[in-house]
């Protein structure tokens, strides 16, 4: 099996090659630069390998929850190589790929995944480990604010961006159910290519057709003022 898998939706830009169960990346904490690195990461990672678009099997992308314009650098770069090599793509929540990360480095089953999204709001997600030790969502995604949080038992740890920066909000609002938090986890490219495999093997890929990016907030591209209408 062979992955191609790019995420840009936060300030960690990332590609990762996976090939048999190897995987191959290009990692840069670089925000505002997105769109200068990822096309030569790709490259780079292509020609370490020795192949080209068509030897791949598919492709899998970071589609948000994220910064609205690096979610649109990632869901761009695919669909074009999806559409010019006839690919099957892997659509990764990065909400899911940072909780993905945790398991694989801690013992923690229970995963509160939050990432600011500004305007005193949070992306939120729960995810738990499932016997495959893959990531599994309860509930739904949403994007809100840190005082809407509902959630009760087990207990769970704590990753993403929002707990840095609404990190006292955060501890107040799940103060009963939190065992611990870190804030330092962003997306990879090499977890999202590990979830794009497991799509791919699931047969849960989609035609670059519905390959979209998800912004949970529907009106991303307004200013503050409209949004509040």
């Amino acid at each position: 099996m062979k992955i191609l898998a790019v995420d840009t939706a936060t300030e960690a830009c990332s590609a990762a090659l996976l090939i048999d169960g190897d995987t191959q990346e290009r990692y840069q904490l670089a925000p505002r630069e997105h769109t200068k690195l990822i096309l030569p990461m790709i490259d780079s990672l292509m020609a370490e390998a020795q192949i080209n678009t068509q030897d791949l099997d598919a492709l899998a992308f970071g589609r948000g929850p994220g910064s609205f314009t690096g979610v649109r650098i990632a869901t761009g770069i695919i669909q074009g190589i999806a559409f010019a090599a006839d690919l099957p793509v892997a659509p990764i929540s990065t909400l899911a790929a940072i909780a993905q990360d945790c398991i694989e480095n801690t013992t923690q089953n229970i995963i509160f995944t939050a990432v600011d999204a500004r305007m005193n709001e949070i992306y939120w997600a729960v995810y738990h480990r499932n016997p495959d030790d893959f990531v599994e969502l309860s509930g739904k995604e949403s994007v809100t604010p840190v005082q809407a949080i509902e959630y009760s038992s087990p207990k769970g740890f704590g990753i993403g961006s929002a707990w840095k920066i609404h990190e006292t909000a955060m501890k107040n609002q799940l103060s009963n159910s939190l065992v611990d938090y870190d804030a330092n986890y962003l997306p990879r490219a090499s977890t999202i290519a590990k979830l794009g495999a497991r799509a791919f093997t699931l047969g849960k890929t989609v035609p670059v057709e519905q390959a979209m990016p998800v912004y949970l907030r529907n009106k991303v591209a307004e200013k503050e003022s409209e949004r509040k209408k």
